[in-house]
């Protein structure tokens, strides 16, 4: 959830999260319109998809327990190199370099106050070397509630990283509309193209792309002319 959403939208919709799905096997045997119905306010659907999709992974190839390797963990359903060590670090308390946008902000600020152009390459050795090896979780809160504070006190050093991309506006994209379209059927549960249109309320000429691409991603499946969830 944490992934490209802050915390204080996180923190409500975790807890209605746990108690729609308790354990692993409550959300690996859910369908995706009950995990989108819990996710709603959070964005980024492909996030809840993948989420259920490796609950199902832990249950059939690693018998209901979560991997402890970042090798394992990074080939989940939306767990990148990043995330799988995370979730090492602060689940498990075990010492693995990982950079995220606050820890970055952090080492750019101090070990390359001049450079504009930081990669991420250069910042991973200098983690690795600063990281405290019996404590790894309680290094890594401080680590990022110390680049969260730079961020409040008006630097940003984040801007001379060679990842910083500017985020495009969320109003009237593509990925708004996505979302839209996942909410209509939330309430519709199987619909034409045309009463998806009308539950829109807007006409928008790019709704027969984001269909095709929501049953391409495995959010929606296609019979005929009706689109229903998977």
């Amino acid at each position: 959830m944490l992934q490209q959403t802050n915390v204080p939208r996180v923190l409500s919709k975790y807890r209605e999260f746990l108690r729609a799905f308790p354990s692993l096997r409550a959300l690996a045997r859910s369908e995706v319109q009950e995990v989108l119905a819990v996710w709603k306010g959070l964005g980024y659907n492909r996030r809840a998809l993948a989420l259920r999709d490796a609950a199902r992974v832990i249950q059939e190839r690693h018998a209901g327990r979560v991997p402890r390797t970042v090798e394992q963990l990074a080939s989940l359903p939306g767990l990148g190199r990043a995330t799988a060590s995370s979730v090492l670090v602060f689940s498990f308390n075990v010492p693995v370099a990982f950079i995220e946008t606050n820890i970055r902000r952090v080492f750019i600020h101090f070990f390359f106050p001049r450079s504009r152009s930081v990669s991420d390459s250069r910042l991973l050795p200098l983690v690795e070397s600063a990281m405290d090896r019996r404590n790894p979780r309680e290094w890594y809160y401080a680590l990022m509630d110390y680049g969260a504070y730079l961020r409040s006190a008006g630097a940003n050093p984040n801007l001379r990283s060679t990842v910083y991309v500017r985020q495009s506006p969320f109003e009237g994209s593509f990925r708004q509309l996505r979302g839209r379209v996942l909410d209509a059927m939330l309430g519709l549960k199987e619909a034409t193209a045309k009463n998806i249109q009308a539950a829109l309320k807007k006409p928008d000429q790019r709704l027969a792309d984001a269909l095709a691409q929501l049953v391409e991603e495995g959010f929606l499946k296609k019979r005929g002319a009706r689109y229903f969830f998977r």
